[in-house]
């Protein structure tokens, strides 16, 4: 690959990710390349400044961070189908990530020149918000992408109420949830929120949509698996009293009013991820970030 602008960003609170940032910029910058770095987090957007500042979009954006870093920055590159190159610095499980001592090896990003890598096309979702003006005509009020999950949940202030959902999957009614909400996820996202709400694993090389409700209020609701190209409309049941709020890969979304409608579907990005193991596996890495198929008479095993 021949790469003339590189972008880093790294994770806004974390010194250490500043400190690799200098020394990744460092070593690529020995290889007779660009570079232009900025922190990122979810108060501050400074990849747009990025963008003013470069003539030409960057082949490659390396990300230091953990997975919430990611997952921030793949809202604005995938649209520029920017391939993101990511390590763990400061991060939790890092399902998304390298681990941060491949950054201490010089000879990284000659791998990166090499094209010794190979990429990962993982599925995004896209959900737009309409406000109904009258009868007959809606107006969009916000769209988002998320390479995660998108989720509904009440946010009332003072009391934690039930949130009351109607679910429709291409124009035919589905279910109508009662409980704490609705997590709507890709396979990338399988092993985040919607795995914590009983939903299954899904491997990010198939393209569906889980459906996932947190904490029903009945037996019968179990997570859903949809193909990609449905449409999933949400709207919140007339007569509920309390705020519901949409959320992407959880950062803060926007109110979903008793006059709204989202619509959730298979967004046209697709987010590239770098993996530079040439043996990777994602059941390796799913045992070794949830103890998958562990022992259970030792932990450890």
């Amino acid at each position: 690959m021949t790469t003339n602008l590189i972008w880093i960003l790294y994770r806004s609170d974390s010194d250490t990710a500043y400190k690799e940032t200098l020394n990744c910029k460092k070593i690529i910058e020995g290889y007779g390349k660009k570079v232009l770095f900025s922190e990122i987090s979810n108060e501050t957007n400074n990849i747009n400044q990025l963008f003013l500042k470069s003539e030409v979009l960057p082949e490659i954006t390396i990300v230091l961070g953990g997975d919430g870093t990611v997952l921030r920055a793949a809202r604005y590159l995938s649209p520029k189908n920017i391939p993101i190159l990511s390590f763990n610095v400061g991060g939790n499980l890092g399902f998304l990530t390298h681990d941060r001592q491949i950054l201490k090896q010089e000879t990284f990003w000659e791998r990166v020149s090499k094209n010794r890598f190979n990429i990962q096309k993982r599925m995004m979702l896209e959900a737009t918000v309409f406000k109904e003006k009258n009868k007959n005509e809606t107006t969009i009020k916000k769209s988002f992408f998320a390479l995660n999950d998108f989720y509904l949940r009440s946010c009332t202030d003072e009391i934690a109420p039930t949130c009351s959902l109607a679910l429709e999957i291409d124009g035919e009614a589905v279910d109508r949830y009662k409980g704490d909400g609705l997590i709507f996820s890709t396979p990338t996202g399988s092993t985040a929120y919607s795995m914590a709400a009983g939903g299954p694993i899904i491997h990010p090389s198939l393209d569906a949509i889980i459906v996932s409700a947190i904490c029903p209020m009945s037996l019968a609701s179990r997570p859903i698996v949809v193909p990609p190209e449905s449409q999933l409309v949400i709207k919140p049941i007339r007569g509920m009293k309390q705020k519901i709020k949409l959320w992407l890969d959880g950062s803060s979304g926007c109110l979903i009013e008793a006059e709204d409608t989202c619509l959730i579907k298979k967004s046209n990005h697709s987010t590239s991820i770098i993996i530079l193991d040439e043996n990777h596996s994602y059941y390796k890495t799913i045992t070794q970030k949830l103890h998958w198929a562990s022992s259970l008479n030792d932990p450890n095993k």
